[in-house]
């Protein structure tokens, strides 16, 4: 009986012994789970982290540019507006707007299309334009005109 009492006992040891390594071990490889999850998401911290600083300093380099682009802008304009200051208003009272070649152009121009001579007496046209005819023509004309693409029905 002893015998027989011992293996039952070694028995109900194995089951229990199982049952209290699976949960054990169940709960080290949740933890082994969660370990694994932390690194990866401090791994992609890290990353996000670096990404981050990359387009900072891209956007400081191009706001850079942009502040060296504006000065040249801005002293660009002070020199066009001294420039324009410099004028005086009798300057430009008597500046010309045509160079004085392209106004002796045009003068000779202007002599040549109004020939005074040659000049049409407005009293001569004592008819009226066409379009004022008397005669109804063309899409005007009240005629009824047929149907060319009519489509027939089968």
């Amino acid at each position: 009986m002893n015998v027989v009492l011992g293996l039952g006992l070694f028995i109900v040891g194995a089951i229990i012994g199982f049952f209290a390594s699976r949960i054990l071990f169940s709960s080290t490889q949740e933890t082994q789970k969660l370990a694994a999850k932390a690194s990866q998401s401090e791994s992609e911290l890290a990353r996000y982290k670096l990404d981050v600083a990359e387009h900072l300093e891209n956007s400081a380099n191009l706001l850079g540019q942009m502040n060296s682009t504006c000065q040249v802008a801005m002293a660009q304009m002070a020199q066009s507006t001294q420039l324009l200051q410099q004028a005086t208003p009798d300057n430009i009272e008597n500046m010309p707007f045509f160079s004085k070649e392209t106004q002796e152009q045009l003068a000779q121009t202007v002599n040549l299309r109004h020939n005074k001579s040659v000049r049409k007496n407005d009293e001569t046209a004592s008819e009226p334009p066409l379009d004022y005819s008397g005669a109804p023509s063309g899409l005007f004309d009240d005629k009824k005109h047929s149907v060319t693409n009519s489509e027939t029905n089968n």
